[in-house]
């Protein structure tokens, strides 16, 4: 099978859909088949397309700065869209968020090629600004198969595309690759590990308040130290409220990590926190929780059809709650022990095999009501 994934967003950007995309081209093109990204971000200050490593699928780049909207200039979507109709894909693969032009570009193809669009965010608060677009274009009736990361996610898509059905296609984990030995106990105190892009969606800056709430709240005598992993436009204001609250000495910014490295950094932690609330799936979080660790998350978004409040760890729905239950693990070796020993002996439900062949089936169920271009007269 001939596949294009299309993608605002990848690498060398840094974030759940970018990775996601890059280990399902990786995972398809090993299974056999042709695979192909179209993406706007660019490679480089050039933007153009150098060849793609051995194994690696090869990578359409329209766009020639990072920084700057390219990717919302019509010469550029006009380019996408004749990229993906002289092809000859079998099928188009389109990876959305709230704000994805190319993706919706490439959407509008869907009735002259089988087309997935895969939902990657929640779309909750910004329904009605999608009304709004469906009163101009009517996207909602584009013949595509619709799919979503998660049930929470999959919930605001199907009002707004009703009567056609949503299904939920998760992003894929490999759970042996994450699982870590357990840690001997640090003298220093209990470490707590964060991973996401610095950027206001995510809420880091939240997150500090809460780590220092918590902290406050604990004996003099507990020691607590967080390692944050990532980077984003947040970044420089996240280091001038840990200067000025006397932060530093205790919460670390290391910037952007690999995943082996993340995965040592999993290795050493107690708990893992996710403050976002318009979270569709939460990667990081189900990684961390495959490394054993217990994982307190806001209990609104995708993270809830993952972890159960008590098992996997702790939901909660405020942020005052949510630094409490860092306070309360941080005080409770046993505790996190019994979760991490659940978290270790359970691989959760959302392993590549399953998600690879659900993803063949949808491609299925799309060509099924569309022969491909080349197919046509």
């Amino acid at each position: 099978m001939r596949i294009a994934h299309i993608t605002d967003f990848y690498l060398p950007r840094l974030g759940g859909i970018e990775m996601h995309v890059h280990d399902l081209a990786v995972r398809q093109q090993a299974a056999g088949h042709d695979v192909e990204i179209v993406t706007t971000t660019p490679d480089g200050p050039t933007g153009a397309t150098r060849p793609s490593p051995d194994g690696e699928p090869r990578v359409h780049r329209l766009s020639e700065r990072l920084w700057l909207p390219a990717e919302v200039r019509p010469t550029v979507l006009r380019a996408g869209r004749s990229l993906l109709l002289s092809g000859r894909y079998d099928v188009l693969h389109v990876h959305a968020g709230p704000a994805s032009p190319l993706a919706y570009a490439a959407a509008s193809l869907a009735d002259r090629v089988p087309t997935v669009v895969t939902i990657h965010s929640l779309l909750s608060h910004l329904e009605h600004a999608f009304r709004a677009l469906d009163t101009v274009s009517g996207w909602s009736a584009w013949p595509a198969v619709w799919t979503a990361v998660s049930d929470v996610a999959a919930a605001p898509l199907r009002r707004l595309v009703w009567p056609a059905e949503v299904h939920v296609l998760p992003n894929g984990i490999d759970a042996d690759r994450w699982r870590v030995d357990p840690h001997p106990t640090d003298p220093r105190g209990v470490l707590v590990v964060a991973v996401m892009r610095l950027a206001a969606r995510k809420r880091p800056l939240q997150l500090l308040r809460m780590l220092r709430r918590a902290r406050l709240s604990l004996p003099a005598a507990a020691g607590l130290r967080v390692v944050i992993a990532g980077d984003g436009p947040r970044r420089p204001a996240m280091e001038r409220y840990l200067r000025r609250h006397g932060m530093t000495g205790w919460v670390s910014l290391p910037g952007r990590l690999s995943r082996s490295q993340i995965r040592s950094l999993f290795a050493q932690g107690d708990l893992f926190v996710a403050p976002a609330i318009l979270e569709s799936f939460g990667i990081a979080a189900l990684e961390a929780r495959c490394a054993g660790l217990p994982v307190v998350a806001r209990a609104e978004g995708g993270i809830g059809q993952l972890i159960t409040d008590g098992r996997e760890g702790v939901l909660v729905d405020s942020d005052a709650a949510m630094a409490d239950a860092i306070a309360a693990l941080a005080t409770d070796p046993d505790r996190r022990g019994r979760i991490a020993a659940h978290n270790l002996a359970t691989a959760p439900p959302v392993a590549w095999p399953d998600v690879l062949a659900k993803t063949t089936g949808l491609y299925e169920l799309a060509a099924a009501h569309r022969a491909p271009i080349g197919a046509r007269a």
